[in-house]
């Protein structure tokens, strides 16, 4: 609860109105945060973190998954188990060139830290804005701020006038884009297999042809202690495909302990959101997941997400009936994503997930 001396609304409108995000806090020298990032104890300390060293996310490695490749067979299985037992998998040999990568990253660096006068007419609360910039500002004064800016772009149907991005890194999120795209539709044919359906089931329902990318910067924080780079959450959409600095700092919920995902240069960290969770009916799951805060920084990431297209956004979404039998029955209602999505971002401050709200 929040102490009846404390104007949580004036602290954050002073904060919004500046435009300049967490980035700005550090550039005025803070030494202490604002009240409204301070976690409490209970939320930061839910679940005990893994003590072994020997955690290991399952390796995914994509060499030889051209149609008829000889490893196709071997690199559905390993997708399939990864995702029943982790939710998480690391990728690599995926083909986006290492100088492609580190140039997204750099991009995303160099746009974050731009002077504020050239951020400013990117700084936005707007939800339907294609590209915005803003630093994930509370909406209840029970549900504090993360330490973290966010430049979103957002391709919907795969499409996005490329003026609308920031100059600072327009060519790179272009040029990545391309290859995640095509990564997307790889990794839509590799998945429709490990759920034992034929390769271009997922791309027929032409639910993973949008892409949303957050670029995401988290400065050194004060009191990295008090609060968090990311909440503990599961994602909304099918698959992530992440990118991350050699910080680290992102963990995930396995076995009710938070472990460690290790960054590793080159290589693609992927999870399933719930909505894969829900199509699935469970056989796949999505897993909670958040970022630590720390002294030193900045962090950089760059996540993709897989949505669907307009045209799939307004048709039902369920478990998928070829995966369903009277030993499997559905788990999940069915539901629009619209509705979903408003569901999600109504209840997702509160609460990790918005599974259970649809699940029967």
């Amino acid at each position: 609860m929040v102490a009846s001396d404390y104007d949580w609304a004036a602290e954050v409108k002073e904060f919004d109105e500046t435009k300049a995000g967490v980035k700005g806090l550090v550039d005025a020298g803070a030494t202490k945060l604002p009240r409204f990032f301070v976690h409490p104890p209970e939320v930061l300390d839910r679940h005990p973190r893994h003590k072994s060293a020997n955690i290991e996310l399952p390796t995914v490695d994509l060499r030889g998954t051209e149609s008829g490749g000889a490893r196709r067979k071997e690199v559905v299985d390993q997708i399939a188990k990864a995702a029943r037992e982790w939710g998480f998998f690391t990728i690599v040999n995926h083909g986006i060139p290492l100088e492609i990568m580190d140039a997204m990253l750099e991009s995303t660096k160099r746009f974050h830290e731009l002077p504020n006068e050239e951020k400013v007419p990117f700084y936005t609360t707007e939800r339907l804005k294609s590209v915005k910039l803003n630093s994930n500002l509370p909406v209840d004064p029970n549900v504090p701020a993360c330490w973290r800016d966010i430049l979103s772009i957002v391709y919907t149907n795969d499409e996005l006038d490329p003026q609308e991005i920031p100059s600072a890194c327009r060519k790179e999120v272009e040029e990545y884009v391309k290859y995640m795209v095509e990564i997307r539709e790889l990794m839509a044919e590799l998945i429709s297999e490990a759920l034992g359906l034929p390769s271009d089931y997922l791309s027929k329902m032409e639910c993973m042809k949008s892409q949303s990318m957050s670029c995401l910067y988290y400065p050194a924080c004060p009191e990295p202690h008090k609060t968090l780079g990311a909440p503990k959450h599961s994602d909304t959409t099918f698959l992530t495909l992440l990118i991350t600095d050699s910080f680290g700092c992102l963990q995930m919920l396995h076995d009710d302990q938070w472990v460690d995902v290790p960054p590793l240069r080159g290589a693609l960290i992927a999870n399933f959101g719930d909505l894969m969770q829900i199509i699935s009916n469970d056989k796949f799951i999505s897993v909670e997941h958040r970022v630590l805060s720390q002294s030193m920084g900045p962090r950089i990431s760059v996540a993709c997400f897989s949505t669907p297209t307009v045209e799939a956004a307004a048709k039902p979404f369920a478990p998928i009936k070829e995966l369903l039998s009277d030993e499997n029955p559905a788990a999940y209602r069915e539901f629009l994503f619209k509705d979903y999505y408003q569901q999600y971002k109504t209840k997702g401050a509160r609460v990790a997930s918005a599974l259970e709200y649809y699940r029967i």
